[in-house]
């Protein structure tokens, strides 16, 4: 072949292009000569899964129908019950439930006489935390305005205190043991002392407004100080005065009953916003800085998460992620807008909402954000591990899930105005939510609206005709990719269907294909129980993916021991474990069956729904058995396709890690393309960061020090720093899995190690 363009160079350049036709159409004459892998489609008449699953409603009800509050803000459960719960009244009263199955109102705690609560919703007794002995030591800690005296002034304040139980009557606490610990000259409206509880660390924390609502927007220039008062912030403080940790720095608001912990990410610091700073005036207490009114804080224990609700001035509201020392921007910054402070300084540094919405009174608007609670309970399995939030005023409850940094599955419940705060049931872990103008605690429900039952087993799928050799029902085709996406060491095995001969798929060279409705994917999970041996790898799960007019909806079926069958997994997923033999020792190794919304997580719209089929993933041979040929032309020949595909050798491919024959940017780019692009390109759930896609150019996609959302409290870290993998968050996310999330953000427990060499 060189010997021959040796030739061609020496023609005159007519007899040039004569060859050159020439010898394209002998190749493309060879290429249509050689045997296709499909000669025809066949229709499908076994599958068995409906156009669309069932689908639900969901509305509030009343949870504890014969019982009625006043002005209530906050429900709470005794740790290490699941009997009562305590209901706080914004007046200065406490009520415990004493019997969730048989409900009864008692007064737990009265202090209405010296709490402050004549602005509407705003101050007023506002929380409580309980202290992780609380079966012994009997201690909890409240939030409240009172009008009082300090050296700070005369008027209004906020309070943190701390209380007893009776030591003889579980539902009586004692008034008089009122302990003051932090007591905070207010001179605005609202924005005050809003929630407390208690952490891992066994510290206490407390979310503080910016002192008031004045109008214009942080009118006492609180927001972005550290060296002034407790506002504007989250606290963190130890109640317990552990051995080694600090007094706090003098001020006004202050008492000698808490230490500071020593990691408080402002301890000793300097300079704070590219400003000297007096190190002895910092509120060492704080943990977070820059939020408005941060009204409701839950903590998810699975995952560490720190949920905020944070509620905006004029134009946006927020959901936070509260890690150790950020900064959420306010009031430089109102969500991702800019605030009412102005322009931030050079450099400023901040953690942008994972979650932010407009104002307004629209289904997806509001104007006063609560926050919420994660669901992990067994009542509505669609929703397990979703966020669930609500806005006061538009009265909309949504969800969301999200892994402390990007956003899938947002969606609209239901709605009920006047929700002030949510909680779990202790008893089944349902989401209750307190209605402070109703003076009722309230319970989420659901019914099902519409849809079809799913098959219960894979054999009633319809998918295979030989179940023990998964010999797939005719209609049904077996599919290869270049770059599969990463799944524990797992081998896969893939399928798809157009059960319909007269529906064709849309192709596109570098964009998703489109599918019509009834479109099935299939694809098979086998996991070796001796890492290295083939023999013994064991059935794990088949998952079917089916294209409907809505988009796509996912299961999973779980193979039993013997591998005779597999039965469909619950909609909330569920784990098991394994003893994998690695080397000289074993192992376990964790297995996640998906829930169906985690599906949704990865199969998003933006990606074109079926991950991986596409140009750049199915340009490759394949063994049909009639014949191996390009998966690209024999779909094609097949008639797949509107329109016939041509020339697949000059269409784009992915490149495995193993393959040194291209580039190592390439093969970097072809493994983001596989594992990230489903959220990581515009108008994916990744908030518009760092672009996946492959068609891109490097200079256009924000990998090589692109920017992030957040930083994770290092204003150094980018996605790519060239030369310094430490502040390179791309390798430090798929290399680890604490403390930040792992990427990609699915439930995996083994590193892919040829990608992180990669």
């Amino acid at each position: 072949m060189k010997l021959f363009f040796k030739c061609v160079h020496s023609f005159p350049r007519s007899w040039n292009s004569l060859l050159l036709l020439w010898l394209s159409l002998a190749v493309m004459h060879a290429v249509d000569a050689q045997p296709y892998g499909l000669n025809g489609r066949m229709p499908n008449t076994t599958l068995r899964m409906p156009p669309d699953p069932p689908s639900y409603s969901y509305t509030t009800v009343d949870a504890f129908p014969a019982l009625q509050f006043v002005n209530p803000v906050d429900v709470v459960a005794e740790p290490g019950r699941n009997d009562r719960l305590y209901v706080i009244e914004r007046v200065g009263r406490i009520i415990v439930i004493t019997n969730l199955a048989s409900p009864t109102r008692t007064v737990f705690l009265d202090i209405s006489s010296k709490v402050k609560s004549d602005y509407p919703n705003a101050e007023g007794l506002t929380s409580i935390a309980f202290h992780p002995g609380y079966a012994t030591n009997r201690l909890f800690y409240v939030t409240y305005s009172l009008s009082t005296s300090t050296s700070a002034g005369i008027g209004q304040h906020n309070r943190l205190s701390r209380f007893q139980r009776s030591a003889t009557n579980p539902f009586q606490a004692l008034a008089t043991s009122d302990v003051p610990f932090i007591t905070q000259r207010d001179e605005g409206i609202g924005h005050s002392m809003n929630d407390l509880l208690f952490g891992p660390d066994g510290y206490l924390y407390l979310s503080v407004g910016d002192e008031g609502d004045g109008g214009s927007g942080d009118d006492w220039n609180n927001a972005q100080r550290v060296d002034k008062d407790f506002f504007s912030a989250i606290l963190r403080i130890d109640v317990d005065k552990k051995a080694g940790n600090l007094s706090p720095n003098p001020h006004p608001a202050i008492s000698p009953n808490y230490l500071v912990p020593t990691d408080n990410p402002y301890v000793g610091i300097t300079s704070f916003n590219g400003s000297p700073i007096d190190p002895t005036k910092v509120r060492t207490e704080f943990y977070a800085v820059g939020f408005r009114n941060p009204w409701r804080m839950f903590l998810d224990p699975p995952t560490g998460l720190l949920y905020v609700g944070d509620v905006g001035q004029h134009a946006r509201e927020e959901i936070n992620i509260v890690y150790k020392g950020g900064n959420y921007g306010w009031a430089y910054f109102e969500g991702t807008l800019t605030g009412s402070k102005g322009m931030a300084p050079p450099g400023f540094q901040k953690i942008d909402p994972i979650y932010q919405y407009g104002t307004g009174y629209g289904p997806f608007e509001g104007t006063t954000v609560i926050g919420g609670v994660v669901y992990r309970g067994d009542r509505i399995p669609e929703l397990k591990g979703a966020y669930i939030f609500a806005d006061y005023t538009s009265g909309n409850i949504w969800s969301l899930r999200t892994d402390g940094w990007t956003v899938s599955n947002f969606q609209r419940l239901t709605g009920d105005p006047g929700m002030a705060s949510f909680a779990l049931d202790p008893r089944n872990g349902d989401v209750l939510m307190v209605d402070t103008e109703e003076g009722r605690i309230k319970r989420l429900e659901r019914a099902v609206v519409s849809g079809q039952p799913l098959p219960t087993t894979l054999a009633d799928t319809g998918v295979f005709s030989d179940l023990a050799a998964l010999t797939p029902q005719p209609g049904i085709i077996p599919y290869d990719l270049n770059v599969a996406f990463w799944s524990d060491n797992a081998r896969k095995m893939r399928w798809f269907s157009v059960p319909d001969t007269n529906s064709t798929m849309t192709f596109s060279a570098e964009g998703n294909w489109g599918f019509p409705a009834g479109t099935v994917w299939v694809k098979h999970f086998d996991l070796q129980m001796t890492n290295g041996d083939a023999a013994s790898a064991r059935r794990i799960e088949t998952r079917v993916l089916v294209k409907n007019a809505a988009g796509v909806y996912g299961v999973t079926y779980r193979w039993d021991a013997a591998g005779g069958n597999a039965l469909l997994v619950p909609e909330d997923g569920l784990s098991e474990t394994f003893q994998i033999k690695d080397g000289v020792g074993t192992r376990s190794q964790v297995w996640r069956y998906p829930s169906r919304n985690e599906c949704l997580a990865c199969h998003t719209a933006v990606g074109g729904h079926a991950l991986g089929f596409n140009t750049a993933q199915m340009n490759r041979n394949f063994d049909y058995a009639a014949a191996t040929d390009n998966q690209l032309r024999a779909l094609s020949h097949a008639g797949y396709f509107s329109q016939p595909v041509s020339s697949p050798d000059l269409l784009r491919r992915l490149a495995p890690a193993s393959d040194e024959s291209v580039s190592r940017e390439y093969r970097v780019r072809s493994y983001l393309a596989a594992n990230c692009v489903q959220c990581h390109q515009p108008g994916g759930t990744a908030q518009g960061s760092w672009d996946a896609r492959l068609g891109a150019s490097l200079d256009a996609i924000g990998l090589i020090n692109g920017s992030l959302s957040n930083p994770a409290g290092d204003s150094t870290n980018r996605v790519v720093v060239p030369g310094d993998a430490a502040h390179s968050m791309l390798l430090t996310r798929i290399a680890n899995f604490t403390p930040l999330p792992h990427m990609p953000p699915l439930a995996t427990s083994v590193l892919n190690t040829e990608a992180v060499n990669l």
